[in-house]
């Protein structure tokens, strides 16, 4: 019996050890869910990967990102908005290259440099800073807007190209920026926490010669624990060719995606956040 020893101390290594991409977000980083649930399966795509996104050895937020059409399905946070400095280096995940590669986002140059990743590689796994460039019309649109998080580490986590999306221009600094700024501020008075799902739903548009999806729809929804006995929700959409944001209640929101992606009966949150 003394075989099973080493065996139970490799499993227990390897445990402690689980990466940045991972198999499931209930076992990895389920903080970021309200009551540790995830949305439900009618969100996965084809060929998703998990990210509990990590940053200097601590983990920010939840991406399920499509590896197919190279952007994020959605991200998952906590609401913690503060005062700070708007982050201007981008960052890609290593892991999604292979399981060999660094846990912690890192900048591109480190990858090719340090690490002797071809661009060519990078590029298969996820969109990198060329897919990006002289773009018309669109610029990167965060799901996880680094506003709203309050110290630097958490601002910088939020800019992987595993969080962005190729977004109108117009919505990104328009509509859907004061969606992010002062709607949330309203939304969340009385709140002692909210935990939020920023999503995009693909769509029949591309950029950079057809490596990275453009979404039809831009979407978010939040879960607020104002104290144990009053749960509030509330949720927008917009499409990605219009200024305007459409304000819904939780269960409009899972309504409209369960017809837009069109894999089955959407659920957002666990069952107590409020649908109505």
């Amino acid at each position: 019996m003394l075989w099973l020893l080493p065996l139970q101390v490799l499993a227990s290594c390897l445990w402690l050890g689980h990466s940045e991409v991972v198999t499931s977000f209930e076992t990895s980083c389920p903080q970021f869910f309200f009551r540790e649930i995830p949305p439900n399966e009618a969100l996965e795509p084809q060929n998703p990967a998990w990210i509990c996104q990590r940053y200097k050895n601590q983990y920010y937020f939840a991406t399920l990102y499509d590896r197919k059409m190279r952007i994020p399905v959605y991200s998952a946070y906590i609401y913690q908005p503060g005062p700070g400095k708007r982050p201007k280096t981008w960052l890609v995940e290593p892991q999604l290259i292979g399981p060999t590669y660094p846990k912690t986002m890192e900048k591109e140059w480190t990858l090719l440099n340090r690490y002797n990743v071809s661009l060519e590689k990078l590029s298969q796994s996820q969109a990198i800073l060329h897919d990006y460039k002289n773009l018309t019309g669109l610029n990167r649109g965060h799901l996880n807007p680094n506003g709203h998080h309050g110290d630097y580490s958490s601002r910088m986590a939020t800019f992987t190209l595993t969080n962005i999306v190729p977004q109108d221009e117009k919505l990104n600094g328009g509509a859907w920026n004061n969606y992010e700024q002062q709607t949330m501020i309203r939304r969340t008075q009385g709140c002692k926490i909210t935990y939020v799902i920023v999503g995009a739903v693909p769509g029949n548009n591309y950029i950079a010669k057809g490596r990275v999806n453009k979404p039809s729809h831009l979407w978010s929804a939040a879960c607020c624990m104002v104290d144990n006995n009053y749960i509030k929700a509330w949720a927008v959409i917009a499409e990605n060719d219009k200024n305007q944001v459409q304000l819904l209640t939780l269960g409009e929101l899972e309504d409209t995606l369960t017809e837009l992606y069109g894999r089955g009966e959407v659920s957002l949150f666990d069952s107590d956040c409020p649908r109505e």
